[in-house]
C-alpha cells in the first residue's frame, strides 16, 4: 500500500495508514499537534537554536577586526625617588589619553575572515535544519510506536480473552470425557504464554509513551491515525536528485568547505603588510610638582598626534607558510567530507527507499495473511467441533491469526516511518514543509543573524539566558491503559 498525497494538511482526512481505530476518544491528539508541540518545546531543538545564535556572532566578531577602535589609557605615578639626571624632575604625574586606530589594509585577512564566518553561519543554519528534521523523524516514529504498541496490547488482550475462554470450554469438555487432560494442558500453556506476551506488550507501550513524552513534552492522549505523507517519490532516482539538492547535511558540508577555503586565504595574509591610521590625545597633570613648581613650566599639558603605521613582515621563521599549509590541508579534508556526505545521502536514500517499498509490500502480504488466517481459524474450529481436528490445531490457528495481525500493524508503522525518513533525507521534512506555520510563526535563524550583524555598541547584550522548554517532572508516569479499540481487520 502506497501512502502518498499531494500536500501535507496534517488536519486532513483519515489516513490510509490506520493502525488503530479509536472509539470515542476523550481527547484526540493529531500528528500535527505532536510535531507542533515538539517544535516549540523540545530542549534539543532549543539548544541547537541557541548554538546557532552563538555562531551568528562570529560574523560581527570578524568584522570588528576591520573597524576603527578607540581606547583610553591613564596612569597616576608617584616618584618616590626622582632621577637626579631628570631635566624637569617632578614628584607625581597623572596622564590620560584616548587613542584611535583605523585599520586600512590587512592583506585580506579581515575580508576573508568575514566570508569564512558567514559560510560557517550558513552551515550552522543547515545543521539547525537537520536537527529539526531529525527531531520530527523521531516524533513521527514515537507517535507511530504508541499507535503500534496500543494495537499490539489490544491484540494481546484479545488473545488472552480468547484463550481463557478456550481453556474454560476445554475444561468443561474434559469433565464430560470429550477431551483429554493433554488438551487441557495445551490450552493452559498457550494461555500462560499469551499472558506473558501481554505483559511484554504493556511494558513496550509504557516505554513508547515515555519516549513520546520526552520528545513532545506532554503525555499522549488518544492518538488519531496520521494523514498521508506528501511528495513521496515515484523512483529512487527522483529521491536522490531531490536529496542532493536539499539535504541539510550535504549543504552544511559544502558550506564548511567554502569556509575552509577562506581560512586558507586568511592564513596566507600573515606574510603581507598591514596599514593602520592612528590618532591620539594625551593630557598630563603634574599637580604643581614639575621643577618644584617653577612658574616657568606648565604644570599641565595636552598633546595630540596622528599618523600612519605600517608593518612589513620580513622573516617569521616560516610561521605564515606553516599556517597556510595547515589551512590548506583542512580545506582538502573539508572537500573530502563533501564527497563523504554525498555518498552517505545517496546510500541512505537508496536503503530507506528500499525499506519503504518493502514495508508496503509486507502490508499487502500481511493483509492477505490476516484474511487467510481468519478463514483458516473459522474452518479449524468447525472441523474440531465435529472431531476432525484437535485442540492444538485450533490453538495454532489462533496464534497464526494473532501473528498475522501483529505483522500487519508493524508493517504499517514501518511503512509510515520509512516514508517520513525518506522525506527527511530529501530535505522535505521540516516545519516549513509540514504546514506547521499555522500553529505559530516559524523560527527563522536568519532574523537573529541579521540582527547581530550590524551591532556596534560594546555594552549591548541580550536578556539573561533562561530555558524555553519545559520539564516533564510533573507529568504522571505512563501506563499501559488503552481505550476501546477495534482490532486490525475488524
Amino acid at each position: 500500500m502506497i501512502y502518498r498525497a499531494a500536500s501535507f494538511p496534517l488536519a486532513a482526512s483519515a489516513s490510509l495508514l490506520a493502525l488503530v481505530a479509536l472509539a470515542g476518544p476523550a481527547r484526540a491528539d493529531t500528528l500535527r499537534e505532536a510535531l507542533a508541540a515538539a517544535y516549540v518545546n523540545n530542549p534539543t531543538l532549543e539548544a541547537a537554536r541557541d548554538t546557532q545564535r552563538a555562531a551568528d556572532e562570529d560574523v560581527p566578531i570578524q568584522r570588528a577586526q576591520g573597524l576603527p577602535s578607540i581606547n583610553a589609557t591613564g596612569q597616576y605615578v608617584e616618584f618616590v625617588k626622582p632621577s637626579p639626571n631628570a631635566f624637569a624632575p617632578t614628584e607625581r604625574v597623572f596622564a590620560v589619553g584616548p587613542d584611535l586606530v583605523v585599520p586600512i589594509y590587512s592583506g585580506g585577512a579581515v575580508r576573508n575572515g568575514i566570508a569564512a564566518a558567514k559560510e560557517r553561519r550558513d552551515a550552522g543554519q543547515a545543521d539547525l535544519r537537520l536537527t529539526e528534521s531529525n527531531l520530527f523523524t523521531q516524533v513521527v516514529a514515537a507517535y507511530m510506536d504508541v499507535l503500534r504498541t496500543e494495537a499490539l496490547v489490544a491484540l494481546a488482550t484479545n488473545n488472552v480473552a480468547v484463550l481463557r475462554t478456550n481453556l474454560e470450554a476445554t475444561g468443561d469438555r474434559f469433565q464430560i470425557g470429550d477431551l483429554t487432560i493433554t488438551d487441557v494442558a495445551q490450552s493452559r500453556s498457550r494461555l500462560a504464554l499469551a499472558e506473558g506476551d501481554l505483559r511484554s506488550a504493556e511494558a513496550n507501550l509504557i516505554a513508547a509513551r515515555e519516549t513520546y513524552i520526552r520528545l513532545v513534552g506532554q503525555a499522549p492522549g488518544e492518538l488519531e491515525a496520521p494523514p498521508p505523507l506528501p511528495g513521496l517519490p515515484d523512483t529512487v532516482g527522483e529521491a536522490i536528485v531531490t536529496g542532493l539538492e536539499n539535504n541539510a547535511s550535504l549543504i552544511a558540508a559544502k558550506q564548511r568547505a567554502k569556509a575552509a577555503g577562506f581560512d586558507t586565504e586568511v592564513a596566507g595574509a600573515g606574510r603581507l603588510p598591514t596599514v593602520q591610521l592612528f590618532a591620539g590625545l594625551d593630557y598630563q597633570d603634574y599637580f604643581g610638582t614639575l621643577q618644584a613648581g617653577d612658574p616657568r613650566f606648565f604644570q599641565t599639558e595636552t598633546t595630540a598626534s596622528a599618523g600612519v603605521r605600517f608593518t612589513i613582515p620580513i622573516f617569521q621563521a616560516g610561521l605564515p607558510a606553516a599556517r597556510q599549509r595547515q589551512a590548506a590541508a583542512r580545506e582538502s579534508s573539508a572537500l573530502e567530507n563533501v564527497i563523504a556526505a554525498e555518498r552517505q545521502v545517496i546510500a541512505d536514500i537508496r536503503s530507506t527507499f528500499a525499506n519503504w517499498q518493502a514495508a508496503n509490500a509486507v502490508i499487502k502480504s500481511s493483509q492477505a495473511a490476516v484474511e487467510a488466517a481468519e478463514l483458516s481459524l473459522e474452518g479449524v474450529r468447525a472441523e474440531q467441533s465435529i472431531g476432525n481436528r484437535q485442540i492444538l490445531d485450533v490453538l495454532n490457528a489462533e496464534q497464526e491469526l494473532v501473528n498475522a495481525r501483529a505483522q500487519l500493524v508493524t508493517a504499517r508503522r514501518n511503512a509510515y516511518v520509512a516514508g517520513f525518513n525518506l522525506l527527511a533525507l530529501m530535505g522535505k521534512a521540516e516545519a516549513r514543509d509540514l504546514n506547521l506555520d499555522s500553529a505559530g510563526v516559524l523560527y527563522d535563524p536568519q532574523v537573529n543573524a541579521d540582527r547581530v550583524s550590524s551591532k556596534l555598541w560594546d555594552w549591548d547584550r541580550d536578556p539573561e539566558p533562561a530555558p524555553e522548554s519545559t520539564s516533564t517532572v510533573d507529568i504522571p508516569p505512563a501506563t499501559a491503559t488503552i481505550g476501546p479499540q477495534l482490532l486490525p481487520g475488524e
